[in-house]
């Protein structure tokens, strides 16, 4: 499915346009095109849905109050940077008040929903590789899995993610080829979880 990214952005600067004009719907309108993305993203920086829940809320909040800083552009990247904030602050208040690490990782309801016609196997080779990558990824530093994550499982490309996180485009290729080198060795004794 293509998407006319032009009329994208021309949808969601209507939308800035009437909810600066006092019209709350069109937020509104805004929350329900972004809230699923932006949480996808967000569980996956922080690992704990109800933490996630809370960023993405707090993230509406903050772009809420500071809409008329949006310059045009990419309304879901402007966003997206907001919510990386926000997670970010998350990540910080756990260093400092930690917890049980990851209980939530059990808890695989975020996933989309299997066929189920699958048979057994190959769902537990999937529930397996997922494990194996959530591991991996959290092995790695909280930059390289942000761009990692922006790039290749949001599809941001190089320019965006920069904008994103507010480093330099040189920093962002860094980042994401030293967060796939670091990957492939920590998966390396795990590959045929990956063959067909």
């Amino acid at each position: 499915m293509s998407v006319d990214l032009e009329a994208v952005h021309a949808r969601d600067q209507g939308l800035v346009e009437r909810a600066l004009a006092g019209d709350l719907e069109a937020f509104n309108d805004l929350v329900g095109h972004y809230q699923d993305f932006l949480f996808g993203l967000v569980v996956r920086v922080v690992r704990d849905r109800e933490a996630a829940a809370d960023a993405v809320q707090e993230a509406f909040f903050s772009a809420f109050r500071n809409l008329d800083r949006f310059r045009g552009g990419s309304f879901r990247g402007w966003l997206a940077r907001i919510a990386l904030n926000a997670a970010t602050d998350v990540l910080r208040l756990r260093k400092r008040r930690p917890s049980e690490p990851y209980p939530e990782w059990e808890d695989e309801a975020w996933q989309p929903p299997t066929d189920p016609a699958d048979d057994p196997e190959a769902q537990a080779t999937r529930r397996a590789r997922s494990r194996v990558i959530r591991t991996a990824m959290e092995a790695i530093t909280d930059d390289q899995r942000r761009a990692i994550l922006l790039f290749d499982v949001e599809g941001f490309d190089y320019q965006e993610i920069a904008g994103i996180t507010g480093v330099s485009l040189g920093t962002v290729k860094s980042r994401i080829h030293r967060g796939r080198l670091a990957l492939r060795d920590l998966l390396a004794d795990q590959m045929e979880l990956f063959r067909e």
